[in-house]
């Protein structure tokens, strides 16, 4: 399956891509739990589409809706900290980017999402 960034549908707390069955087969999850601050707390991606840069354009179009709606996010997604740290041109969009730092620098490399920390 080849993903084009407009086969992405965008809801209040998640953006996701579906197959053709209708199932979701990738997307980030980013709860409000305050008005204008997000918790980013899963980016999921189906085997079948690894190494394709579908996280990544997960990453992007987060970037565009959280500038969209002037909204920062809270990191607790293992990816979202590491794809962050690499894309420093994107921390405005974060509530805490020297605390988002911390977190990148203490990771070892093959952690999983953290505990989400605001809960509604």
């Amino acid at each position: 399956m080849s993903v084009n960034v407009n086969d992405f549908i965008i809801s209040k707390e998640k953006i996701y891509l579906k197959d053709e069955n209708d199932n979701i087969i990738a997307y980030v999850d980013f709860p409000e739990f305050e008005e204008g601050k997000v918790e980013v707390t899963h980016t999921v991606v189906d085997p079948s589409l690894r190494g394709q840069g579908v996280a990544g354009i997960l990453m992007e179009l987060l970037v565009k809706e959280l500038r969209k709606r002037k909204a920062k996010a809270e990191l607790t997604c293992s990816y979202a900290v590491k794809w962050f740290n690499k894309n420093k041109g994107y921390s405005d969009c974060l509530i805490d980017p020297e605390a988002e730092d911390r977190k990148a620098l203490e990771m070892t490399g093959n952690e999983a999402c953290a505990i989400p920390k605001h809960r509604k």
